[in-house]
């Protein structure tokens, strides 16, 4: 087993591996198959949790232009490997459908395995929009995958990918039969316009939405997030990555280059090279300029869980850049 990554999600639509065509296909499985079953193994099976074969395996990769996927490779030999597969479960049924968990046998389902080049068990990798996101090996502590899954859902919301996996057949009967009915309501009706202007491709409109719930609750969390998600969106929408950072390499001191490469950096799983790359920046701007890039910053930082270390780390770096 190799040594596990630094907890951050790896995504960008010029990078990620295109799962299309990756493993053969086989002939389509009857209808009642194509959405795999709940997850055995030790436990209680979750709401969000699905045990998949090879083929199954096209049919359920193509929930993830809805929503995002999180692929647990996974053998019963792997000491520590059910204490991983518990955290997942919990965090997936935490998440109420944000995500849904696929767990692939590596053992039985070894050509999925070797399609996709997974070379340690286990191996957890995010699937956003067709693309694989790798995120890390290994077995990690429930806060360290946590973080990682808060990265991943992050660069999901980013890529326009915001939409809500269904509780797996008989999974929730199986672990919450006595459960309150409004348990699985769907996500908070507050965000509907602005939703509904993302699945639209209509970000201005998503912002102004966001832009209300702000108005009406400066403290609104979430909603702040939202708005900065979707500003976000629209601006690396209309962007080619590479191109993007040669652009910015080539002028070290423009300004607009600089902010384009610092979206596609963020968006991309490296927030701490996009946040770098503004402070250093700041340093050396001045004015209305300067204050460009700071602001862009703190949009920036509102698209983070506020508690991650990076962007701690970043607001002191910035404290110092400015005085």
């Amino acid at each position: 087993m190799t040594s596990p990554q630094s907890p951050q999600a790896h995504f960008s639509r010029a990078g990620a591996m295109d799962l299309s065509s990756l493993v053969n296909k086989q002939q389509s499985p009857p209808a009642s198959a194509a959405g795999g079953g709940a997850r055995g193994g030790a436990g209680a099976p979750g709401r969000y949790v699905l045990d998949v074969t090879e083929a199954e395996f096209d049919a359920v990769m193509q929930r993830s232009l809805q929503h995002v996927i999180v692929i647990e490779f996974h053998s019963p030999r792997v000491t520590g490997g059910e204490q991983l597969s518990a955290t997942l479960t919990q965090l997936a049924d935490a998440a109420d459908g944000r995500w849904l968990l696929v767990r692939i046998d590596v053992d039985s389902e070894q050509r999925i395995a070797q399609a996709l080049g997974i070379q340690a068990v286990p191996t957890v990798v995010g699937v956003v929009g067709g693309q694989l996101a790798p995120l890390f090996q290994g077995v990690l502590p429930p806060e360290q995958v946590s973080q990682y899954m808060d990265e991943l859902m992050n660069a999901a919301v980013a890529n326009g990918v915001t939409g809500r996996a269904e509780p797996v057949a008989g999974a929730a009967d199986a672990t919450d039969a006595d459960d309150d009915p409004d348990a699985e309501e769907p996500r908070d009706p507050r965000f509907a316009a602005a939703d509904a202007a993302v699945d639209s491709g209509d970000y201005a409109l998503a912002r102004e939405e966001f832009d209300k719930l702000v108005q009406a609750n400066p403290k609104d969390a979430e909603a702040i997030t939202g708005r900065a998600a979707v500003g976000l969106l629209a601006r690396v929408s209309v962007l080619d990555g590479d191109a993007t950072m040669a652009a910015a390499s080539a002028a070290p001191t423009d300004v607009d280059a600089q902010l384009a490469a610092a979206d596609v950096e963020l968006v991309s799983g490296t927030p701490d090279k996009a946040f770098d790359r503004l402070i250093a920046l700041i340093r050396t701007t001045t004015g209305a300029e300067r204050d460009t890039v700071r602001l862009r910053l703190l949009e920036l930082f509102e698209t983070q869980p506020p508690e991650d270390q990076t962007v701690l780390k970043a607001r002191r770096n910035l404290m110092a850049a400015l005085f």
